[in-house]
């Protein structure tokens, strides 16, 4: 089986939001919302179904800047959220809805996810989950499976920075990202393999898809893989991010990355790396402590804070985000580091209000406003707790 990577010429970049469909009380709508909202956008390319009706997938067109993936989304969201209002809907993005269950959805009319779940029964019908997926281009599949296997290194980085769902059907996980794990159950999800080269690749592709496994490529669903009709690397990790401010640094940080790690690899010089169980452990950091989590550095066990790693990070990618234009999304980073991320957040307004809906409610506002909500008064107040609380409404 010959898998041809499609090269692209610049490092573009594409960007693909699950957002959810709400109602007035905020719960997720049971209906045909997707379908509804859907046939009112039109044939489109920028919008369509997901697994569930409750959401709809956002996509970009190819993009050269992360200022226009801004003015890009901007526009498709506005329309969507006009629509949406349209039903009595409302739009919010995050990686989980605070407390609605996954038992009470609807499934998309697609016959793809009606087969998937007939294929991977409970661990697909719950997947009540949503997720940004960004793509950087790149030149050759060599280069692609090279800077996915050091991306790796970095998969705590963007799953803490956009950690959104401590919430799942209404309990505190004491997790700031609890999509992760959730998503983790199918089969071809979660950590990806290290591939030697392009042709290690295929081989795998070609015994999942002989043995019936899998059908397509796109059945592989790893936290980065390389998309090879693209010709991207395709970065899968981080949960739904509510704010076009907070997800334009996250783009940011893909593409000032991907480049910084190209360029090494084309110059022959040496990728960070970590062994396959220190990046297992700090992905699982990272979705417990998200920004507070201390992350291994190296082999022989020391620790590092997960803050101080990422502003490290971003220092080091400032000359490349300067060559890339997005020097100012890239610093976002560091106003992230200091308001702390929606999972942060979502905690900061029920303990103020005790009420999940009025999560939702500041969800609604981010999403429309496309910036995060300020700080109260004092200190942060939505640090992870050590165990997850009671039942939603116990």
């Amino acid at each position: 089986m010959n898998i041809k990577f499609n090269p692209s010429e610049r490092p573009t970049l594409g960007v693909e939001i699950e957002v959810q469909v709400v109602d007035e009380a905020g719960a997720l709508v049971t209906d045909t919302a997707a379908t509804k909202i859907l046939a009112e956008l039109g044939d489109g390319p920028g919008f369509k179904h997901e697994l569930l009706e409750c959401t709809v997938e956002v996509i970009t067109g190819v993009c050269p800047t992360v200022s226009h993936i801004r003015a890009d989304l901007r526009d498709k969201l506005d329309q969507l959220i006009e629509v949406a209002g349209g039903f009595g809907y409302r739009i919010i993005c995050t990686g989980t809805h605070p407390f609605s269950a996954w038992s009470d959805q609807t499934v998309s009319p697609d016959p793809r996810y009606h087969k998937l779940i007939e294929d991977c029964q409970w661990t697909a019908r719950r997947l009540l989950i949503f997720g940004v997926h960004t793509h950087v281009g790149l030149a050759s599949g060599e280069q692609a499976i090279a800077v996915g296997n050091s991306l790796m290194t970095f998969i705590p980085h963007f799953l803490a920075l956009s950690s959104s769902s401590p919430y799942w059907q209404g309990r505190d996980t004491g997790l700031a990202s609890i999509r992760s794990k959730v998503f983790e159950s199918l089969p071809t999800a979660g950590l990806p393999y290290h591939m030697e080269n392009w042709g290690q690749f295929q081989r795998f592709m070609r015994t999942l898809i002989g043995s019936g496994s899998i059908r397509t490529i796109r059945e592989v669903w790893w936290d980065i893989r390389p998309h090879p009709a693209f010709g991207t690397i395709e970065l899968r990790i981080c949960d739904g991010i509510p704010t076009l401010d907070e997800l334009c640094s996250v783009v940011a940080l893909s593409q000032s990355l991907v480049v910084w790690l190209a360029e090494r690899y084309d110059n022959g010089l040496e990728l960070p790396q970590h062994q396959a169980w220190t990046v297992r452990d700090n992905k699982w950091r990272a979705a417990r402590w998200g920004l507070d989590a201390e992350i291994i550095r190296d082999e022989d066990g020391n620790v590092m804070s997960l803050r101080r790693s990422l502003g490290d990070l971003v220092d080091t990618l400032c000359p490349t985000a300067e060559k890339l234009g997005c020097i100012d999304e890239l610093r976002g980073i560091n106003d992230i580091l200091e308001r702390g991320t929606s999972a942060t957040r979502q905690r900061e307004v029920f303990a103020e209000s005790h009420d999940l809906s009025v999560v939702v409610d500041a969800l609604v506002e981010e999403t429309r406003s496309g910036s995060p909500r300020p700080l109260p008064d004092g200190d942060l107040i939505g640090v992870a707790p050590s165990k997850g609380n009671r039942l939603y409404g116990e």
